[in-house]
């Protein structure tokens, strides 16, 4: 892995677990096992290093978000693609959903901004989807698509973000994700 991306690596970890103002260069620098100096060559800045983090995760949706559309044929075929994506990416590595919350409790304002610039446009196609298949009867008619596509996401984010302490109460992270699954369908669909 080249130095950059172990930087941005560190930054996500010490991020989500620490908070931002909690996390100073040096320690990042440390983890990766270069100088400071090192680190602000690639990043001038630690502001420039959180934006590099936020636009590494958001860059992965830029990029399978229209794979995985396009590949699946169906309705259905392409919620099933999307949960898993969704639910892989963050699974993966649990401290990209523990930086989301922590970014929105922290920074509402400028993570809303980025929300309604880089995600959005990726939310509007989702709930185009979800309108044709209401068109054509296969989604439940009184889905509200934006708020469902949004508590689909919060739910997975939420759920992955606090499985470390509230996974006591039911065990792995399979069975809490197999039931966001099944309740996202069932809430979506219309029954065969």
């Amino acid at each position: 892995m080249e130095v950059r991306d172990q930087i941005l690596t560190s930054a996500l970890r010490q991020f989500a677990r620490n908070g931002f103002e909690a996390t100073p260069i040096q320690a990042i620098a440390d983890e990766v096992g270069i100088r400071k100096q090192s680190l602000l060559y690639h990043f001038p800045s630690k502001d420039e290093l959180r934006t590099a983090v936020h636009q590494k995760m958001l860059d992965h949706w830029a990029e399978a978000l229209p794979r995985l559309l396009a590949a699946a044929t169906s309705g259905e075929g392409q919620f099933d693609a999307l949960v898993a994506e969704l639910i892989a990416f963050f699974t993966a590595d649990p401290d990209r959903a523990r930086l989301v919350v922590r970014e929105v409790l922290d920074r509402p304002e400028v993570v809303g901004a980025l929300i309604k610039q880089r995600v959005r446009p990726w939310v509007e196609r989702v709930c185009n989807y979800i309108r044709k298949g209401q068109a054509h009867g296969t989604i439940l008619r009184d889905v509200d698509p934006e708020a469902y596509v949004v508590q689909v996401i919060n739910t997975v984010i939420a759920g992955v973000a606090t499985h470390a302490c509230l996974g006591e109460i039911y065990g792995g992270i399979g069975r809490h994700t197999d039931e966001l699954v099944r309740m996202a369908k069932a809430s979506l669909f219309q029954t065969r």
